[in-house]
């Protein structure tokens, strides 16, 4: 497709929407603004003025809008957070970068399980295997969060709510893309990303149900800077079944399967390369509840089993399978104070040449108090008992103090906390310099700030400080054989930063939102986290239903590092850079929903990841349709 054509379907698409008839219903004129509420600090359905952390929520209006993209490109534009491979080939690997630290201190929630891949050197999830049509929601919470969560759960919470089924007794959800995929310095607007999911579900009496698939195929951009194409290929299914026995008492069993191939090339030397790798996931859960006067009962259990291989010049396999059970009683002593009680067990198992396992069990508590003063309280204490390393014990302690100002209110909320990541099974047994003495690294957080809510404008400004001890790092024991292995770093480091939001709606039809993160690490050389990043969004409601978007991010200098072929090393800066995209999303009518993205407008060359390919300006268009 060249550039004419591009040019002519893009004009074509855009006067259909705006030509398009539109007839509003009573409903559709009847807006109403609900109570914002937030869930993960706490587990408790709280107002955000109760809540003592800045939750950043992505609802499912903001995920239609962003339909075409992945998981990490949405979570990317958040403040505090880089993830760093988003940009990039869609096989990349991802690196989760927040307030300074990495993939293993970030925790991934799935329907409020613990989410993890026991194989991975760093024991995360991830989010390629995650597919956008199947999430209803998305909440994250920043800073430590280990006595609701446990392990890993340092610098990050991120907890994805799946799709429920609907009330109807069947309904069903269609929604498809395409477009292009392809570096700055080509511009033939080749189809070559395409990504469908379609779903059923619906409620029968007191049986709910819910099936889902979902497929992407990618293609157009070389893993390496070369000529050779890397593609990606994915499917989800999922099923959601769930039975209501009575006012009491409910039951759900979910299942989940997820499985990608990507291309991948030589990452020593750099060069385009014929490798792909495989990773085949699945996953069941049970969630029985059973509420009572004031309180109510929940067992969430998992079982997840992982498969990945590898075909390169160095093949390998692994297999992985994790436990995880949550058993937690929650009771409201009154409107004003909720308690949750609970034991948490997780076992992860990985062949890494040999069976290897561990496992974690965390009797754990949590006090929410909201007065009638304005003083809010959350705290708790969970104990950490590891078959490897013992006992610990993490604790949290969140108070805020709201000030009424007539329907707007000042908040201002601080918090001292603690955390834990236990070495992972490949750090301890694994077959590249395993270490079984390692200590599991510690993390102390501090934030202090404030945030402004009226009904069109929210201003929140936060500092934390973020003290790291025995990280874990993989290091040269030998330098005359470079042999290496991992150990714990003896001195510890502070991460310094400060995260400012914004939102703002000057009119019904326009939101203003921006967000700027500042991120300093005196003690520790950080490779590939800026030190500023700042991201803006503008959405404008140009008709009835029309709705009109405009995305700014920019990302600081960085470091990277480069490899000789001496088997030395030296880090370089790499240039800050800055992405405009735009998207426009038409409501037809209840049933179908139509949009168009350009992203990147400028054509922009950058660099992620040195010698690795980015994506420069391309087009993607699609609908969604519900029956």
């Amino acid at each position: 497709m060249n550039k004419r054509i591009f040019l002519l379907c893009a004009t074509g698409f855009l006067c259909t929407v705006g030509a398009a008839q539109e007839k509003e219903n009573q409903q559709d004129n009847d807006v109403r603004q609900l109570e914002e509420v937030v869930v993960t600090d706490s587990r408790f359905s709280l107002k955000r003025e109760h809540s003592g952390k800045t939750v950043i929520q992505i609802t499912q209006a903001e995920l239609q809008r962003n339909q075409g993209r992945s998981v990490a490109e949405i979570i990317n534009s958040k403040s505090g957070i880089e993830i760093n491979g988003s940009r990039s080939n869609a096989g990349q690997n991802l690196s989760y970068f927040v307030r300074g630290g990495n993939n293993r201190q970030v925790l991934v929630l799935i329907d409020g399980i613990q989410v993890s891949d026991p194989s991975q050197i760093a024991g995360d999830y991830d989010l390629r295997l995650m597919d956008l049509g199947e999430i209803e929601s998305i909440e994250i919470v920043k800073g430590a969060s280990s006595t609701l969560y446990g392990n890993r759960a340092a610098t990050a919470v991120i907890n994805i709510t799946t799709k429920k089924p609907e009330k109807d007794k069947i309904s069903g959800n269609f929604q498809s893309s395409f477009g292009t995929n392809q570096p700055a310095n080509e511009d033939d607007y080749n189809l070559s990303d395409f990504s469908n999911n379609a779903s059923v579900n619906g409620t029968l009496g007191k049986f709910s149900y819910l099936a889902g698939f979902g497929n992407q195929y990618t293609n157009g951009l070389s893993a390496v800077i070369g000529d050779e194409k890397d593609p990606f290929n994915r499917i989800n299914s999922n099923i959601n079944l769930g039975y209501r026995f009575s006012d009491r008492f409910s039951f759900k069993i979910l299942g989940y399967y997820d499985k990608f191939k990507a291309a991948f090339d030589s990452s020593s030397p750099l060069q385009d390369d014929n490798s792909f790798s495989e990773s085949e996931q699945f996953r069941v859960t049970i969630a029985p509840e059973y509420t009572y006067s004031n309180g109510s009962v929940t067992l969430n259990a998992s079982y997840n089993t992982i498969d990945r291989d590898i075909y390169s010049a160095y093949p390998n396999a692994y297999e992985a399978n994790s436990t995880v059970v949550d058993l937690f009683n929650k009771y409201n002593f009154s409107d004003k104070f909720y308690t949750i009680v609970g034991i948490n067990y997780i076992k992860n198992e990985a062949t890494l040449g040999a069976e290897t396992d561990f496992n974690i069990t965390d009797p754990y508590a949590n006090v929410v108090w909201v007065s009638n003063f304005g003083l809010n309280l959350n705290a708790g204490g969970r104990w950490n008992n590891h078959s490897e390393y013992g006992s610990h014990f993490t604790y949290n302690l969140n108070p805020s103090y709201v000030i009424d100002l007539d329907g707007s209110y000042l908040k201002f909320l601080g918090s001292y906390s603690s955390s834990y990541i236990a070495p992972t099974l490949s750090q301890l047994f694994g077959a590249f310099g395993a270490n079984p003495d390692l200590k599991p690294e510690e993390d102390r957080t501090l934030e202090g700030g404030m945030e402004f809510n009226n009904n069109k404008f929210r201003l929140s400004a936060l500092y934390f400080n973020r003290e790291a001890k025995n990280f874990i790092d993989y290091t040269v024991v030998d330098p005359d054989t470079f042999e290496s292995m991992y150990t714990n770093v003896e001195e510890a480091f502070t991460v310094n930063g400060v995260e400012v939001e914004v939102a703002y709606n000057p009119l019904e039809a326009l939101q203003l939102d921006a967000n700027y993160t500042f991120t300093e690490n005196r003690d520790k050389v950080a490779l590939r986290i800026p030190k500023h990043k700042a991201n803006a969004n503008i959405s404008y409601k140009l008709l009835q239903k029309t709705f009109l978007g405009l995305n700014y991010q920019y990302t600081g200098e960085r470091l990277d590092v480069v490899y000789n072929p001496d088997f030395t090393s030296e880090n370089i800066a790499l240039d800050a850079f800055s992405l405009l995209n735009f998207n426009i999303n038409h409501q037809f009518s209840k049933r179908l929903n139509v949009f168009f993205n350009l992203d990147n407008i400028f054509n922009e060359e950058y660099v992620e990841v040195v010698g690795y390919t980015t994506k420069g300006r391309n087009i993607r268009a699609g609908f969604r349709l519900s029956l």
